[in-house]
């Protein structure tokens, strides 16, 4: 779930700063469809839960290795 995370933080941000010079990843092209300002917001959205799924995962390893042991 960490990694998951993660991945979607960089796009979250990677879309922002490619949209700054008009491009963006042929995976998120269809944000824009609903208007920009839906765009913006799904890219915040992402860059948020990305955020929040990895420190909760990052949160949730040193319980899983103590219960290991």
């Amino acid at each position: 779930m960490k990694d998951a995370g993660l991945y979607l933080f960089i796009a979250g941000v990677g879309s922002i700063l490619l949209n700054q010079f008009g491009y963006e990843f042929k995976l998120l092209m269809w944000i824009d469809n609903w208007g920009e300002a839906v765009g913006w917001v799904i890219r915040g959205g992402a860059i948020v839960a990305g955020a929040a799924l990895f420190l909760i995962a990052k949160s949730a390893e040193p319980k899983e290795a103590e219960q290991e042991a």
